[in-house]
């Protein structure tokens, strides 16, 4: 009965986050007449430029290991001019938009539910509502349009440098060569193998983004409320990543 109890409770509060950051979404859409272009461009510079290494370093050996377990098979049945769309394929509609997801979700969520629970202990939010200003429109609206913005441009470049990196494996280990894997792209690829990924990555970043702030606004007092409230929005941001995929795969497929 524990366990029930346990993951009854744990469903539970996943739902009420969910509901959390619907109610937010909605509130940060009511703030965009107080647009700040310096903040938002800084937060892009911040959670999207930043990001660039660990996504590129994730995605370049995401792709050879795909190209690895892919051409490895292939060539067996001599398929091996297929290696290069099924890579590209794999990686711009799933692997691409998720990765890029759930490693902002590490980097940015954790690092946006930490700053805004510090400003929470802090009573930074209060002095903010004291000087009649939005703390969603100042905080979480630059936080939503940069993760928005960025994670669709990391998930282009990761994609890219992910299929380069398994064009080089497969030539290297598996005799496929360059001009083989190119050629494959130009003929079983088509370009909603890539904006399929791109509209997830729009959806994966508004939730990163409002996941985090979602997190950081009720945080409690002291280091390790801030501590927990981190964790959880992390945890919160994958589960939903992973949910939403399934949907938009099952939707735009």
């Amino acid at each position: 009965m524990g366990l029930l109890e346990t993951l009854g409770s744990k469903t539970i509060n996943l739902f009420h986050e969910l509901g959390a950051v619907l109610l937010l979404f909605v509130a940060t859409l009511k703030e965009l007449n107080h647009f700040r272009g310096k903040e938002s461009i800084k937060q892009c510079f911040d959670l999207g430029v930043m990001s660039f290494p660990i996504v590129a370093l994730t995605l370049l050996f995401t792709g050879m290991v795909l190209s690895v377990q892919i051409a490895g098979e292939l060539t067996k049945y001599g398929a091996e001019f297929t290696v290069g769309a099924i890579v590209a394929i794999g990686m711009g509609r799933e692997l691409g938009p998720v990765l890029c997801g759930v490693v902002l979700a590490g980097r940015v969520g954790a690092a946006i539910t930490a700053e805004i629970g510090t400003m929470r202990v802090t009573e930074q939010i209060d002095a903010l509502r004291c000087m009649a200003v939005s703390p969603i429109g100042y905080l979480v609206l630059p936080r939503l349009i940069s993760c928005m913005t960025m994670l669709p441009l990391l998930t282009v470049f990761g994609v890219s440098i992910g299929v380069f990196g398994g064009m080089i494996v497969a030539s290297l280990t598996h005799g496929v060569s360059s001009y083989v894997f190119l050629h494959s792209l130009k003929v079983y690829c088509v370009p909603s193998d890539l904006y399929i990924g791109v509209i997830k990555s729009i959806i994966f970043g508004i939730i990163v983004a409002l996941v985090g702030c979602d997190g950081g606004m009720p945080c409690e007092a002291g280091a390790e409320g801030v501590g927990k409230a981190t964790t959880q929005s992390v945890v919160y941001s994958i589960i939903m990543i992973f949910a939403a995929n399934y949907l938009l795969s099952s939707i735009l497929f």
